[in-house]
């Protein structure tokens, strides 16, 4: 008869070492696109999720730092070329309860019931920067369409979120493929008239982001603003 501990301790050590190859092969996945140091852990996961669902690695980037025309820094979390055009994601990472509208410049959060509340700059205009600077900072995304998403990450309850924008689309994390999906096979083929060059502009911006004056300036600018 087998011992009740001995196949207790057998089936957990069999669940860590599928979660650790699991979470291997994550990585490694990860590591086509990114590097662990890099973005929130939001942020990877979204990376992952992507790559899973088929984009290639080439046509997904992840913490852009988009140089705009006063010499500031737009920092975008994750990009996906895809053959409809050019999602922009904007990651969050919140709990309680979400309240806001699109046209309002901040929203808020609630927790501990109503005790708690806490501002926090609307993620629909944040993304609609970091496109506006794409757009004008980079040609040859000139004619291509443009998708804003908006990812909410963590134990969050929209309380009263409303009158947002056709263009843009809040979703959570289990919704991201679904939605992507949808985009590619429901919107008209994007015509890039410089494929080669769009993923380059990408790659200079994700670049960015290893120079630490670079950082450095785009914190300064987000205290100061």
């Amino acid at each position: 008869m087998i011992d009740p501990t001995y196949l207790i301790v057998s089936v957990c050590l069999l669940v860590v070492l599928l979660w650790l190859v699991k979470w291997w092969r994550d990585v490694a996945l990860l590591r086509t696109v990114t590097t662990l140091r890099r973005g929130t852990p939001s942020e990877r996961n979204l990376v992952v999720r992507l790559l899973k669902f088929g984009v290639p690695s080439s046509c997904v980037f992840h913490d852009l730092y988009v140089e705009k025309r006063n010499g500031r820094y737009s920092q975008i979390d994750v990009v996906a070329v895809t053959q409809a055009g050019i999602i922009v994601f904007e990651v969050k990472d919140y709990s309680g309860w979400i309240f806001g509208k699109g046209y309002q410049t901040y929203w808020t959060q609630v927790l501990n019931y109503g005790k708690e509340k806490y501002r926090f700059y609307n993620p629909v205009m944040q993304n609609r920067g970091h496109i506006a600077a794409l757009k004008e900072r980079l040609r040859p995304f000139a004619d291509v369409p443009f998708y804003s998403i908006v990812v909410f990450y963590g134990n969050c309850e929209f309380r009263d979120v409303s009158e947002i924008p056709r263009d843009v689309t809040i979703v959570g994390p289990g919704g991201v493929t679904g939605l992507c999906r949808t985009i590619m096979e429901q919107c008209a083929p994007a015509h890039y008239a410089d494929w080669d060059g769009t993923l380059a502009a990408l790659r200079k911006a994700v670049a960015n982001g290893e120079d630490s004056g670079v950082r450095a300036r785009h914190a300064e600018s987000i205290k100061q603003w």
